[in-house]
């Protein structure tokens, strides 16, 4: 089945979804080495197949397989990647905690990470395109304790170099959106840490046949630019919502002419946005960059909500895009 996106403001996700019970199990099966690995494999696509089934209730055009088999997006990573071994657990903030990875060897990429499941998610998308989400060099570094390098940039390379097996495989098997996740950026504006990133998604990107596209959250985005700018990417994915939208005013400073992946649900609030106020919001998009550029969006992964009010949103932001779609006209 073909689906034709809408050419102007496609609505998407930025990767996860409130994570469903089988996949909970699945996690916890998962940390016993004699648990049934079919077993675990059918709880993951049975939690796959509920996210799709809530993506396509909800009507979002680009979709992703909700993250449902990751337990942290470092963590995952970190795990099926050669040179990585993990900590025990580390506290990031109030009651959140997650096991810190440590590399303790020379990174390198031996087997296929995603690919599975975003095979999966798309023979249950009807038609919808997959988008895949992966953690950047430049986060897992930065989220890692380095017990083998003493180089930074070395090892964001070596990282971006193991990603960039991983989005070969990808490509072949037909995936056409694949997202760089780079939270960890917005905490570091120095100048060397710009250019290490963007060697580096040069390195994962370059010669794909595929939206290269690099989500970035949090922190003080502002001060990346212009320098990002440079950046081989197709598409910033930003959070906006959160921040009131005050980047936008960097973004019309420096001419923005990149697509643009606009935040516009809050994923750390259970308020559920209006469709007015969320049209309002699409339109201060619109005064950066045309409506074929304008992806709408939540600001982040949505795992920390509710699946109720995450969907909710969902829902309110695919009328929103039609409505204003439908002005636009």
């Amino acid at each position: 089945m073909k689906y034709i996106l809408p050419d102007k403001l496609p609505t998407t996700v930025v990767g996860s979804y409130p994570r469903f019970p089988e996949a909970k199990k699945a996690l916890k099966l998962k940390k016993d080495r004699y648990s049934n690995k079919e077993i675990i494999e059918e709880l993951i696509q049975s939690a796959i197949r509920r996210v799709v089934e809530d993506y396509l209730e909800a009507g979002i055009d680009i979709i992703s397989d909700g993250e449902q088999r990751r337990e942290d997006m470092a963590v995952f990573f970190a795990e099926n990647i050669k040179g990585f071994k993990i900590s025990g657990w580390v506290r990031v903030f109030d009651n959140v905690y997650y096991r810190k990875p440590i590399i303790a060897g020379r990174v390198k990429w031996t087997h296929e990470i995603t690919v599975k499941d975003w095979k999966f998610a798309s023979t249950i998308s009807r038609g919808r395109p997959v988008k895949v989400t992966l953690t950047g060099p430049y986060t897992m570094y930065d989220w890692s304790y380095d017990e083998y390098y003493g180089d930074k940039k070395e090892a964001i390379l070596d990282l971006a170099n193991a990603l960039r097996k991983e989005v070969e495989h990808l490509i072949a098997a037909g995936a056409k959106y694949i997202q760089i996740d780079e939270p960890a950026l917005s905490t570091h504006a120095e100048k060397e840490d710009i250019e290490i990133e963007k060697e580096a998604l040069e390195i994962i990107f370059q010669g794909i046949n595929a939206k290269r596209i690099v989500h970035i959250c949090y922190g003080k985005l502002e001060r990346l630019f212009p320098d990002i700018l440079d950046f081989p990417v197709d598409q910033f994915d930003l959070e906006t919502k959160n921040s009131n939208f005050r980047l936008l005013s960097i973004l019309k400073e420096y001419s923005y002419d990149k697509e643009l992946g606009l935040g516009v649900i809050d994923v750390h609030s259970t308020r559920i946005e209006r469709v007015n106020e969320i049209m309002k919001d699409i339109m201060k998009g619109l005064e950066i960059v045309p409506p074929e550029k304008l992806y709408v969006k939540p600001d982040c992964g949505l795992k920390r909500l509710p699946r109720d009010v995450a969907l909710a949103k969902l829902k309110n932001m695919v009328i929103a895009a039609k409505k204003v779609r439908e002005e636009l006209q």
